[in-house]
């Protein structure tokens, strides 16, 4: 099982949010279709936030309703940012829910309106609905590596975010370099600083390839012993709440390194590079991840 590297696509939802060319939803779907040929088994599909603030995720409830649950053990996803998104993505399908919360207040604010004290109280109070739900919840932690407004973010302001979580009971933690501003030694040293604090809750970490950096902190989180990781098909993405905040990691990229490396995903990585391929029709631009621009090596 450690050989075993889970990849989490989250190119229909975050991959998507910023981009300009506004995808249908039978597009979307076709996107989704794609991945699940391809193997993945988890997919973020959507958030259910204003369709003013993201105009892309307008369709999200006409999106899931039409999903193939049930099908090849496949988990799809739902990003919610605040109790209104949580009520919305209680009353679908969706498999797993997925709320954020930021490591400063700055980015808070612009994120979710609220200091980030003010959006851990809400998370707990997310978690209890969704556990009386009995529903999946899993928790992003935004800026753990960096924050566009505000600058380093301590190791230790990520440790207490985690001692929270943990204690709320909540299903998985996720660790988001929303910026792309780390390096492999801050990914160390914030895994070691959070790593007996986690107890038995799942670590995903989920990086931003804006300055980089991405593939290669995959690379130390591999090695810190981490095996769960947000990739996007294409490498495309950003977050429209950060400045600068440029494509997620691509998931052909990471792929490539992981295999060569030796480890097992249950992913075709062929598929992907086709369906990334396929989306530089909808979207009408090519995609940043650089395995679909160089191919396979060897041939």
């Amino acid at each position: 099982m450690d050989n075993r590297i889970e990849i989490v696509d989250v190119g229909p939802r975050d991959g998507l949010q910023s981009q300009a060319e506004l995808l249908t939803t039978d597009t979307k779907l076709q996107f989704i279709s794609n991945l699940i040929d391809a193997g993945l088994r988890r997919i973020e599909v959507a958030s259910f936030v204003n369709p003013k603030r993201v105009p892309q995720m307008a369709d999200v409830d006409e999106l899931i309703a039409k999903l193939p649950f049930g099908e090849k053990g496949v988990k799809f996803i739902g990003l919610v940012l605040n109790e209104q998104g949580l009520s919305r993505a209680l009353a679908t399908m969706v498999d797993e829910i997925n709320c954020v919360i930021v490591t400063t207040d700055t980015f808070c604010q612009r994120n979710q309106g609220k200091t980030a004290l003010e959006m851990l109280e809400s998370t707990k109070n997310m978690a209890r609905i969704a556990q009386t739900e009995k529903r999946f919840f899993g928790v992003t932690i935004g800026a753990s590596f960096g924050c566009p407004f505000e600058g380093e973010v301590s190791p230790l302001r990520v440790l207490d975010l985690v001692k929270s979580l943990v204690d709320m009971g909540v299903d998985e933690i996720s660790l988001a370099d929303t910026i792309g501003a780390a390096a492999p030694s801050d990914v160390k040293r914030v895994v070691d600083t959070i790593r007996d604090s986690m107890g038995s809750v799942p670590l995903r970490l989920h990086f931003h390839n804006t300055r980089n950096t991405g593939v290669a902190n995959i690379f130390a989180a591999v090695e810190s012993g981490v095996r769960i990781f947000d990739a996007s098909c294409g490498g495309v993405g950003g977050c429209p709440f950060a400045p600068k905040a440029t494509g997620n990691v691509g998931t052909e990229d990471v792929l490539y390194m992981l295999e060569r490396m030796g480890y097992e995903t249950g992913i075709d990585i062929e598929g992907i590079i086709s369906t990334s391929l396929w989306l530089e029709g909808p979207l009408r631009a090519a995609v940043p991840a650089m395995v679909t621009k160089a191919g396979l090596f060897p041939n």
